[in-house]
């Protein structure tokens, strides 16, 4: 194996080292604080994390032996990057006093600790006789995770939290829903026996993916509530998903709710190392909008990842280096060790509600089978799992070391689970692991139904008040001269004076829908001002840099408004966003993209989540996506949105997939997303060049009328011979296009609503045009990308005996040219 160095350790005997002769007490203590945890006892098997040689720690005496007693034994202490020294003081101070080092136990809280080590031990080997070959990604080896979570719910419920949600990988998934959550062991065990396939038909997921929602009694009798958030096999992207869960929680909660919820998090120590949406998501832990008052991170550390050890997984000597770019204590404790393991849960627990921040708890132990109990782990690891073969499971060592017989209680627990599993091969059903919160109630999901829509419009009065409303600030704000110009061209948009442009329709919209008491929450790169300069809105004054929002003075009992400009990031800040979704149905939940192309990045919450999540869990969700999408000559990544992705991912009405064509549209989308009960995730390709186009403009009368249109019509056109159909800023170029060539019978009609598609309104506005021979799709992107081979064979099953043709770029590798000036040229020619 090769030899992990620690750059940060030193290596040499600095001028000022201290030695057995000349240290003082406060020197040995600071140097085994900052470098103690390098000479831990740590993993159980003594393999893989073996002591360095630390010259500042080669050190004899009394207040040596003290301090290594404390800082090199079975829990390692990271906290000196810390820069707050407070925060250190605070640490040291609990590590080192004995009082609190939990040593010695009640009796009936070591019998607590035993009971829930045996339970969690007994429950894999039941799976392990009676499911044998089955995936289930077994806890033995870490089981100390069970009472470390009871240790940790025990303080959280004496500090206030009533609620917990939990995010964690497949490693001792179904043993924390049985021994955590509270589901019935039946339960798991039913999802290991035969289902009836037509009771799933292709949708579900499997057992190790699945969330659970229970009650947890701790030891003081108090109850918390748990959520467990489902998780896909892409190990960490449910991380920001459970911290925007968390938000919208602590959110309903009101004042105080970051005490009243607990966030927890579980890894595996490859993925910790290894996968970067976790420093996405760490990054977010104070900042505004996102920060949830502090996560604990439990990394369930096998010292392996599938078959690769831990040189192969990370850098550093310890997978969790990575959480060291954040000001934030790291305790790694040998998980051989329940007595450490409580005392570190305890003091992490009491550290989060002192100074609402992550702490991270690195439980090293090992990995009992292979990596799916289908593996031969002895291939990879021959040594390593031999000495496994022969260790005993963590329940028969911790009852020799605290003296108890647990022969009668092992058989009781056994055949409780036996029996748990011949219930499991009677019920023949999926179980429900969770229950939906009663906020969930009014909304709904599955296909969709007309009588689910709801009016949009407004009255030009209410329009003018909102709007009056959205261009005022205080006398005494000191506003930039191209701000109050906008803000005056705007209030004359409110007052039907001039056409709406999308910023103001977006505004109006979202200004309507608080008024009407629905909170708003918009974050993404830039989004407070737009990355188009379009938004604005957060004014800034230009004296003293204070900001005041409009949108939240509109009206004395109207919602919140939240807008964030968020971290560089997308996956992460996008699967935050659709985890507030989730726990916040009756709010508009907006992620922006900086440019379309941008989504990429958060692919795996796309596919993972957004698209799939009712089909796979049956939960909703309806998180919207504003992503600028429209070739003008931008260069590849700021050009496609990547319409035909979203369009690939479409079927039994999972999402809604939308490009409005004008800015009334976009302001009756954003209505009718939430006014509706129909909870689906909505993609919205927003314009960049249109933003300010007369051609895209509407006139205040577009905003009352009832509804959004998922086919505009050409009403310029009668009775055409020819109908090109497009989405988006084509659609405009085309008209601008026909009037210039004189162009007659050629109807132009807009697709603002691809997906669910308007098949009805298609034959609706083919009906307006009897004598149209030929129908052709137009788009500007190429042939391999856009809506083309969604759109195409849906066209010909309604077009009857209409030729059905289609007018586009050539198939390319790229989206778009880097070049301004062959945009154009392209433009022209086509």
């Amino acid at each position: 194996m090769a030899t992990i160095t620690t750059p940060e350790a030193p290596t040499s005997s600095p001028v000022n080292k201290p030695n057995s002769v000349q240290a003082s007490r406060a020197q040995v203590f600071d140097a085994f604080r900052r470098w103690g945890y390098l000479q831990a006892q740590l993993d159980p098997l003594g393999q893989y994390l073996p002591p360095k040689t630390i010259p500042d720690l080669d050190l004899t005496g009394p207040d040596a032996d003290e301090a290594r007693g404390y800082y090199c034994g079975t829990v390692a202490a990271e906290f000196m990057h810390i820069a707050d020294a407070g925060r250190r003081e605070w640490i040291q101070e609990r590590l080192e006093n004995r009082a609190n080092s939990r040593k010695e136990l009640q009796i009936q809280d070591q019998n607590r600790t035993l009971e829930l080590l045996l339970r969690a031990d007994l429950f894999e080997q039941v799976i392990q006789s009676r499911y044998l070959g089955t995936k289930r990604f077994s806890l033995e080896g870490v089981t100390v995770l069970v009472p470390f979570i009871d240790e940790l719910l025990h303080h959280a419920a004496e500090h206030g939290a009533v609620s917990g949600v939990i995010g964690m990988s497949h490693r001792g998934r179904l043993n924390v829903m049985v021994n955590v959550i509270g589901c019935e062991a039946a339960d798991i065990f039913s999802k290991f026996e035969d289902v009836d396939p037509r009771s799933i038909l292709g949708g579900g997921d499997v057992k190790y993916h699945v969330g659970a929602t229970g009650d947890y009694v701790t030891r003081g009798g108090k109850t918390v509530d748990l959520h467990l958030v489902s998780n896909p096999s892409h190990l960490e992207a449910v991380d920001p998903v459970a911290a925007g869960r968390a938000r919208a929680k602590q959110f309903r909660f009101g004042q105080g709710g970051e005490d009243k919820l607990i966030p927890i998090v579980i890894h595996g120590d490859a993925a910790f190392a290894g996968q970067g949406v976790l420093a996405e998501t760490m990054n977010l832990a104070t900042i505004d909008g996102f920060s949830i008052g502090g996560t604990i991170h439990i990394v369930v550390n096998n010292l392996i990842g599938f078959t690769a050890g831990p040189d192969e997984v990370s850098s550093s000597r310890f997978a969790t280096d990575v959480a060291k770019r954040l000001p934030i204590p790291i305790f790694h404790v040998n998980a051989e060790d329940p007595d450490a393991v409580l005392r570190i849960a305890a003091l992490a627990a009491e550290y989060r509600f002192t100074f609402h921040n992550d702490v991270v708890i690195d439980l090293i132990g090992y990995r009992r089978h292979g990596h799916s109990e289908v593996d031969d782990p002895t291939i990879t690891q021959p040594i390593r799992y031999a000495k496994i073969k022969d260790h005993p499971p963590l329940y028969q060592i911790y009852s020799k070391a605290i003296g108890a017989d647990i022969s009668a209680r092992t058989k009781e627990l056994q055949t409780e689970l036996v029996e748990a599993q011949k219930e499991a091969t009677i019920r023949k059903k999926m179980p429900v692991l969770s229950h939906l919160p009663e906020y969930w109630s009014p909304f709904h999901g599955g296909s969709y139904k007309p009588e689910y829509d709801v009016e949009t419009g407004l009255t030009t009065a209410e329009i003018a008040k909102i709007s009056e409303g959205l261009t005022a600030y205080p006398a005494d704000f000191h506003i930039h001269p191209k701000i109050k110009k906008l803000l005056e061209q705007r209030l004359e948009m409110g007052h039907g004076e001039r056409p709406f442009d999308y910023g103001m329709a977006e505004a109006v919209a979202i200004g309507s829908l608080l008024k009407q008491g629905t909170p708003v929450r918009l974050s993404g790169q830039d989004s407070q001002r737009g990355t188009f300069n379009q938004r604005h809105s957060v004014l800034v004054d230009i004296e003293n840099e204070q900001h005041f929002i409009p949108l939240n003075h509109l009206a004395p009992d109207q919602r919140q408004f939240e807008v964030y400009n968020s971290i560089l990031s997308e996956a992460g800040v996008l699967g935050f966003e659709y985890g507030f979704s989730r726990d916040y149905p009756e709010a508009l939940v907006m992620w922006e993209a900086q440019f379309g192309d941008f989504a990429n990045g958060a692919q795996i919450i796309i596919d993972q989540f957004i698209s799939s999540g009712e089909d796979k869990w049956g939960l909703l969700s309806g998180v919207v996506m504003l992503l600028p999408h429209g070739y003008e000559g931008q260069g590849p990544e700021h050009s496609s949105a990547r319409v035909e992705r979203y369009l690939q991912l479409a079927a039994h009405d999972n999402m809604q997939i939308c490009q409005p064509s004008t800015a009334a549209q976009y302001f009756h989308l954003l209505r009718r997303q939430v006014m509706r009960p129909w909870r689906k995730p909505l993609v919205v390709f927003t314009p960049k060049s249109m933003l300010r186009n007369p051609s895209a403009a509407s006139p205040i009368a577009d905003f009352s009328r009832p509804h959004f249109l998922n086919v505009v019509p050409d009403t310029e056109a009668q009775n055409a011979k020819r109908l090109l159909l497009c989405t988006g800023k084509i659609g405009h170029e085309l008209r601008i296009e026909r009037q210039k060539r004189g162009v007659e019978k050629t109807a132009i009609v807009l697709v603002d609503q691809l997906y669910p598609w308007p098949e009805a309104d298609l034959e609706a506005e083919f009906e307006r045009h009897p004598e149209a021979h030929e129908i052709v799709w137009v788009q500007e992107e190429p042939a391999n990308m856009g809506a083309l081979s969604f759109v195409m064979p849906r066209l010909r099953l309604i077009a009857g005996s209409r030729q059905v043709l289609s007018v586009k770029r050539s198939a390319a590798a790229s989206p778009a040219t880097g070049s301004a000036k062959a945009h154009r040229d392209l433009e022209q020619r086509r």
